[in-house]
């Protein structure tokens, strides 16, 4: 069985800390780097319930997109629910690894799963690296449909291949507009409204739109189609292929590690109240 620091450095090689954000809170939380690694859980959150998994599990490592500790803290007691998350973590054994925007950037990463799981064969990054010489690095995918879709029957296929959640998708457009070229963002992409535009596809799919961006697009450009998921929705498709890419380089090593991706519903929202409604 590799060391922590074996696997660490193996993570670290698929999405290089540098490539994270500044203001971001990447890498090892918790964790012995002297330790052994036998099992490693792949989810979205460090949230209780996501902890209690691994250790029910039996798992030695678990890797989230979410960090824990996004900004400083004087700290760690279990007074709190991310004390007692790292007090779980230790008792058990347990390391915790953030690959946040790092991951976000990375080719492959976080925006092609996503673009993969509803549909698309992507093409490029929606906002490139500057650093990136091959131009395949960057913020968000733009990807193609094998064949055109009437904005309602992309939306319910953006539905199907994503984990289902209490909010769903919503949709801003016309519902019979042809659907070819499409961006994507996971996570929070309302940010890059003004790109989506700019690149001149027919619908961007993200999470977290807010209203105001939402609808300043649709003004600026009635041809872009909006479809907007939930936070979590959009990220999850990385962790298969995170644990995909973790046992493919455990295979090179000739490590023997086994990976798990959690599929627990940790999206905040947790019940949708339907209203009466026709669209106008």
């Amino acid at each position: 069985m590799p060391k922590l620091s074996e696997v660490i450095n193996a993570l670290d090689e698929l999405y290089p800390p540098q490539w994270a954000e500044s203001w971001d809170a990447v890498g090892l939380v918790c964790g012995d780097p002297d330790d052994q690694v036998r099992r490693v859980l792949f989810a979205v959150d460090p949230v209780q319930a996501v902890v209690e998994e691994a250790v029910a599990w039996g798992a030695d490592l678990v890797v989230t997109h979410h960090p824990l500790y996004l900004r400083g803290t004087t700290s760690v007691a279990a007074t709190s629910f991310k004390g007692r998350v790292v007090h779980t973590l230790i008792r058990a054994g347990i390391a915790l690894h953030v690959a946040h925007t790092n991951a976000d950037h990375a080719d492959p990463g976080v925006s092609d799963a996503l673009a993969e799981a509803i549909g698309l064969k992507t093409t490029g990054p929606l906002v490139a690296d500057p650093t990136d010489p091959a131009g395949r690095r960057g913020s968000g995918r733009i990807g193609e449909l094998p064949e055109p879709l009437p904005l309602a029957a992309f939306a319910a296929q953006v539905a199907a291949g994503l984990p289902a959640t209490a909010t769903g998708v919503r949709v801003a457009g016309d519902q019979d507009r042809t659907i070819r070229r499409v961006a994507v963002c996971g996570g929070s992409g309302d940010s890059f409204l003004a790109e989506a535009r700019a690149a001149g596809v027919d619908a961007y799919v993200t999470a977290d739109l807010r209203h105001h961006p939402a609808s300043e697009a649709a003004e600026a450009a009635s041809d872009l189609a909006l479809v907007d998921a939930a936070h979590w929705a959009t990220e999850w498709p990385w962790l298969n292929l995170a644990a995909r890419d973790l046992g493919a380089a455990a295979t090179r090593h000739g490590w023997q590690l086994e990976t798990r991706v959690s599929t627990l519903v940790t999206d905040p929202w947790t019940a949708h109240a339907p209203m009466p409604y026709v669209a106008q």
